[in-house]
């Protein structure tokens, strides 16, 4: 793993090295074969300015390179998501507060990166702009997932410290599993959403991904505009969860092993852990049944340009965002009310747990030739997308918090530690993800 933030900006700090050459490098590698498909636009001389100005320097993120998921409102550019039925859209007036926020924190925003079309894909597959290849094998291009694709290879290969992403059900905790990097997705109302294209205006979170827990900290606090209160509270007092329920269902073997191996590294550090069945999981589908917030809400803001421009979607994408248009006034009242009482029960079910520990994904990156654009893929690519999101989206449904971090061995496609909680409880989630994140370093 390169740097984190974190010891780049000691380093700028200390006069070892300068944020314009940092900067030049990871412009180098964002132009080059290893971030192919991953950025749709490299704002390269505004990224130098910016790593060049001396007040910048001084800040949170020191001029250092910041990568940005194309849903996202940058001002004077349009924000097409992904999609080519907005490439010609007006260009935005002003920068998202999540944008500008980076921006006034002293990031050197290197350029838009790629995505699932709309968000709405935990797959990273984007037939209009190419799907970045996963990092993490040089020898067979593998998904990178998504929906922040492009994001998560960005801060994979080091042309980001940063990658400003956004997570409805695993967008940002998926690609960072998946290419052995750390993603947080805080509880969704402590980061705005405005200027930021919506997937589901309720599950919708304003998140990032970076190289370490420490940077994620960091980034958080920037996005969030909040300070996160530090914890010495060691893994020896903590009592975590397993959920046994749907969440270790069909593991692939290398998921199993670094999964099993993560727990007896954390158990040998004295943390307590115990299986429970957390059976309210089970009830998701039958929730869920009518196609959920984001086929619903989607739909809402989607259906005048899906008559006009409907032809131009990605026709994954346009299935799920179509099932919205079935659903009732009374059934998305009903799931209103049916997710208040479920976040209540599983609430009860965690009592006296510090955190719940599940793999992010139950899958290792699959190969791209496997779930590419083309229908006679359509059934492999929506398998796929389900087990992907599948133990991701119970956080989102639960309105809480949760971070991915590596816990593969050396010579192992990646694998994420999933460490969630419910809402509010960000600082408890990244405290423990600070001690785990010691634990397995040292173990490996």
């Amino acid at each position: 793993m390169r740097p984190d933030l974190a010891a780049t900006r000691h380093s700028l700090l200390a006069g070892e090295i300068r944020a314009a050459d940092e900067l030049q490098r990871a412009l180098e590698i964002a132009q080059s074969p290893a971030c192919e498909h991953a950025f749709l636009r490299i704002d390269a001389d505004e990224a130098r300015r910016q790593a060049a100005d001396p007040a910048n320097q001084s800040r949170p993120l020191a001029g250092l390179a910041v990568s940005i998921k194309d849903l996202f409102d940058i001002a004077e550019q349009p924000t097409p998501a992904g999609s080519k039925v907005l490439a010609d859209a007006p260009p935005a007036t002003h920068d998202s507060p999540a944008v500008a926020r980076l921006r006034a924190a002293g990031a050197a925003l290197v350029g838009r990166t790629n995505m699932s079309e709309f968000a709405f894909s935990g797959v990273g597959v984007n037939p209009h702009h190419g799907t970045p290849p996963n990092p993490a094998d040089p020898k067979t291009p593998r998904i990178p997932g998504g929906s922040s694709s492009g994001c998560a290879v960005s801060v994979a290969t080091g042309a980001a410290f940063v990658g400003l992403g956004s997570d409805t059900g695993g967008s940002i905790r998926i690609p960072a599993a998946l290419c052995g990097i750390v993603g947080f997705k805080n509880t969704a109302r402590l980061t705005p959403t405005d200027g930021a294209l919506p997937l589901s205006t309720t599950l919708d979170t304003v998140c990032a991904m970076t190289r370490s827990v420490r940077d994620a900290i960091l980034a958080h606090e920037i996005l969030a505009e909040r300070t996160v209160t530090r914890s010495d509270k060691p893994l020896s007092s903590m009592r975590f969860a397993v959920a046994r329920t749907s969440m270790l269902d069909a593991l692939d073997p290398t998921v199993a092993t670094a999964f099993e191996r993560s727990l007896k590294t954390l158990r040998d550090s004295g943390a307590r852990i115990e299986e429970i069945a957390l059976e309210p999981i089970r009830d998701l589908g039958t929730i869920q049944s009518t196609g959920g917030f984001s086929a619903a809400e989607s739909y809402a803001w989607h259906r005048a340009l899906l008559a006009s421009s409907g032809a131009g979607y990605d026709p994954r994408v346009r299935h799920r965002i179509e099932r919205g248009a079935n659903m009732k006034a009374y059934e998305y009242i009903d799931l209103i009310r049916a997710r208040r009482d479920w976040i209540a029960r599983v609430h009860s079910a965690l009592a006296g747990f510090d955190a719940v520990l599940s793999p992010t994904t139950p899958l290792v990156a699959p190969p791209i030739a496997q779930v590419a654009p083309g229908a006679e893929r359509d059934e492999e690519f929506f398998r796929v997308n389900a087990l992907l999101l599948r133990n991701c989206s119970v956080v989102n449904m639960l309105d809480g918090c949760a971070i991915s971090i590596p816990c593969h061995a050396a010579g192992e496609l990646p694998v994420g530690l999933m460490i969630w909680q419910g809402a509010m409880q960000d600082d408890a989630v990244l405290n423990i993800a600070l001690r785990a994140e010691e634990a397995l370093a040292a173990a490996s």
